[in-house]
């Protein structure tokens, strides 16, 4: 549940950032000696590529910066999730970014960080504080634009499924999108909604979806605003030879995901994403402005963007690295940035 990364010489950062040492001695105090400097991720969710992808930008952050990274895994346990935070608060952590979880459990756990003189980040989870800035990818606009694709290729009459489950930050702002598009397209007719986050995540959603599609012929899109939620949909899809009769609107992507939408016949037509990697360092570099006295505003929104699955075939788009070639404003975001902030080598 804790994997230690000891980043011990500023000589490591400026290798992993090719700007040299000169680059480091610009930054301020404390980052001035970044060894000395330590600091957490609290993580709720972690199954899925998303996330690997998301904990791999922390990393590569924090080494380029030179500080010290702890992990704390609760694996989508809230009141576990909330002791990990009690216990970077008692290692004497410098800065904790919380990533996802529940509002009523993370809640007073980062007000006692706070209190503790720990300055803190919040990746997709609300913990309705004031003094911590919320890291968001934009949810609303990421489910806006995914149901937008859905209206331009079915119109503004269709059956959908939804897979939805409430009490998730980045989920219930997707939802917010959702119940708009609904009320300004009476012709959008939802006939299911379902959706859990049992692990395996995608597993435990296509056994959910098989019994929907039994029940419910005449859908004909499905609105599944997390790719693990998508995998799972296109199981059931699959598995039923409706392949040709439904269309799959995701939010989030990988390497794996552009794989099953380029499979032959794919359901998965479109998803709406920020690179996951890139949403971890802009994490990492928000805490590190608190860290220095700067401040990076309330709210740090890393823009989404619109990957069809005819953008994929059309460019031949195999993983992310040729996405980010192909799509340049999906490799980078220019979002809690310094002059001073070294940044991972591409």
């Amino acid at each position: 549940m804790l994997r230690r990364h000891f980043i011990k010489f500023a000589g490591l950062a400026a290798l992993a950032t090719g700007l040299g040492s000169a680059a480091l001695a610009q930054m301020p105090a404390p980052l001035d000696k970044p060894e000395d400097v330590k600091i957490a991720l609290v993580r709720y969710l972690s199954t899925g590529d998303f996330f690997q992808s998301y904990l791999s930008g922390v990393e590569t952050q924090a080494a380029a910066i030179g500080m010290d990274l702890r992990v704390f895994d609760s694996r989508q346990d809230a009141a576990l999730q909330a002791d990990m935070v009690d216990q970077a608060i008692a290692l004497g952590v410098d800065g904790i970014i919380i990533q996802h979880g529940l509002t009523e459990s993370m809640k007073e756990a980062a007000q006692r960080a706070v209190d503790a003189g720990i300055k803190v980040v919040a990746f997709d989870v609300d913990v309705e504080n004031e003094a911590i800035p919320q890291i968001e990818q934009s949810d609303y606009l990421l489910g806006k634009l995914a149901l937008d694709q859905a209206i331009a290729d079915n119109g503004t009459e269709f059956t959908a499924g939804y897979v939805y489950v409430p009490g998730i930050a980045p989920l219930d702002r997707r939802d917010v999108a959702w119940e708009e598009v609904k009320q300004a397209n009476p012709g959008i007719k939802e006939a299911a909604v379902f959706g859990t986050l049992d692990n395996p995540i995608a597993n435990a959603v296509a056994n959910q979806a098989r019994s929907i599609l039994q029940a419910n012929p005449t859908i004909n899109v499905m609105f599944a605003p997390f790719d693990e939620f998508a995998k799972g949909v296109k199981i059931a899809v699959d598995e039923a030879g409706l392949t040709q009769d439904i269309k799959i609107y995701s939010a989030d992507v990988s390497t794996a995901d552009i794989s099953a939408m380029r499979e032959p016949d794919s359901a998965w037509v479109a998803t709406v994403a920020t690179n996951p990697s890139v949403v971890g360092e802009v994490s990492v570099r928000t805490l590190a402005l608190q860290l220095t006295g700067e401040n990076p505003g309330k709210s740090v929104v890393v823009p989404p963007t619109l990957i069809t699955q005819d953008f994929l075939n059309e460019q031949d788009v195999s993983n992310m690295e040729e996405l980010g070639a192909k799509m340049p404003q999906f490799q980078h975001a220019d979002v809690a940035m310094a002059d001073w902030m070294p940044l991972p080598k591409r």
